[in-house]
């Protein structure tokens, strides 16, 4: 690939990217995101006004967080960084002040949680302009805001990730923290584990994204910002990365010849959210053997391009509406809602490797499903030998 042609997939990746958050964060930073975004429900759902504005800004700079901590972009794409964590840190301040218009729900009914951890990832993947250059004050009212979470009780399955992204959270921001519950949630998932890179959403396996869209990712995030601190992290770091790695391995088998993927189990509105994992494994170079970085830039791309070929993955003004191949509101559950789908955004978290990272710089390459169903000559899968 030339050096143009590799700098025309980046920029692609990094309009549609922009193209997806900046609704939210522009009418956020104006401090008019309860005006602005309209809230699509299934029908006769309840009215999800309490928590659709954190679930969007949350979900939204969980997959932008990466590339506005990125170095060693060109001088046009740097412009748009530096431009975009500005807006951010204005939304944040919004987001999170009391007497602001915008000021968000942390700690009324249960949803809450979940989106604050998202934030909470997303600062911990970008903590300098997450945080660090934030105002004192702001900093302040966000440390309260996430602390008021603790009184959600976390349901036994992946939500009790979220209590721990909020801590490592807390603990990052100097506050007073609770390891307890990082440490439980990790043990508790190890003992959820079925094998083959794929660990049960509670006691239960769940034939769904939910290993790539939350437990793998908190998982791997929880072992690089608290791995050297916790017994039980420490002890499980190969085992858990290892799996993650597998996870990885099988999402991009699941890419077909032209970007389709199979659409199974809940929350398939999340869209390309769903590669999570596999977008979090190529940025943190944790591929399996034989999986190359440009494959896998080449399989996300034709997902993402398939997706946006529908064009009413958009309303009118911008906002993304429920559903997989463009509207389809049938297809949202009860918890879902325009802000849920925002996460979406997961996909484009190798935008934080550098231009010049192979994901980028690397001719193309074909995924596995092209390999395989143009004829050519491939390796076997193999499920993932433990012996941890």
């Amino acid at each position: 690939m030339s050096e143009k042609e590799n700098g025309n997939v980046r920029l692609f990746w990094v309009e549609q990217m922009l193209r997806i958050a900046m609704p939210v964060l522009t009418a956020l930073q104006e401090d008019a995101l309860q005006v602005r975004m309209p809230v699509y429900a299934a029908q006769g759902v309840s009215d999800r006004r309490e928590c659709t504005y954190l679930e969007a800004f949350g979900r939204t700079l969980l997959g932008l967080a990466p590339w506005l901590a990125c170095e060693g972009c060109d001088a046009h794409e740097e412009a748009l960084r530096v431009q975009c964590a500005q807006v951010c840190r204005q939304a944040m301040r919004n987001a999170v002040t009391p007497g602001s218009a915008d000021c968000m729900n942390f700690n009324k009914g249960m949803q809450p949680l979940v989106d604050a951890a998202f934030l909470a990832q997303a600062i911990l993947r970008a903590p300098q302009e997450l945080y660090e250059k934030l105002d004192a004050q702001t900093k302040m009212h966000l440390v309260e805001r996430m602390r008021s979470t603790r009184c959600i009780t976390p349901c036994e399955n992946n939500w009790l990730l979220f209590s721990a992204m909020v801590e490592l959270f807390l603990r990052f921001a100097g506050a007073e923290w609770e390891p307890e519950r990082v440490e439980y949630a990790v043990t508790k998932h190890l003992s959820w584990y079925k094998g083959d890179g794929a660990y049960g959403d509670g006691a239960w396996f769940h034939f769904d994204y939910y290993n790539s869209l939350v437990i793998h990712p908190m998982l791997c995030d929880c072992v690089r910002f608290a791995g050297d601190d916790l017994p039980v992290l420490r002890q499980n770091r190969e085992a858990i990365l290892q799996r993650a790695c597998r996870c990885a391995g099988v999402l991009e088998q699941l890419i077909g010849a032209d970007g389709s993927y199979p659409v199974v189990g809940r929350s398939s509105c999340y869209r390309f959210g769903v590669f999570h994992a596999l977008a979090q494994a190529a940025t943190q170079q944790n591929l399996p053997d034989g999986c190359a970085p440009a494959q896998v830039r080449c399989a996300l791309s034709a997902v993402l391009k398939k997706m946006l070929s529908y064009e009413d993955m958009f309303d009118e003004n911008g906002w993304l509406t429920i559903g997989v191949c463009g509207k389809q509101p049938h297809m949202g559950e009860g918890y879902i809602s325009t802000g849920s789908l925002y996460l979406c955004t997961a996909l484009f978290m190798p935008l934080g490797l550098s231009p010049d990272a192979p994901f980028w710089a690397d001719a193309d390459r074909p995924w596995t499903a092209k390999k395989i169903w143009s004829g050519e000559d491939t390796f076997a899968d193999h499920a993932m030998q433990e012996s941890f």
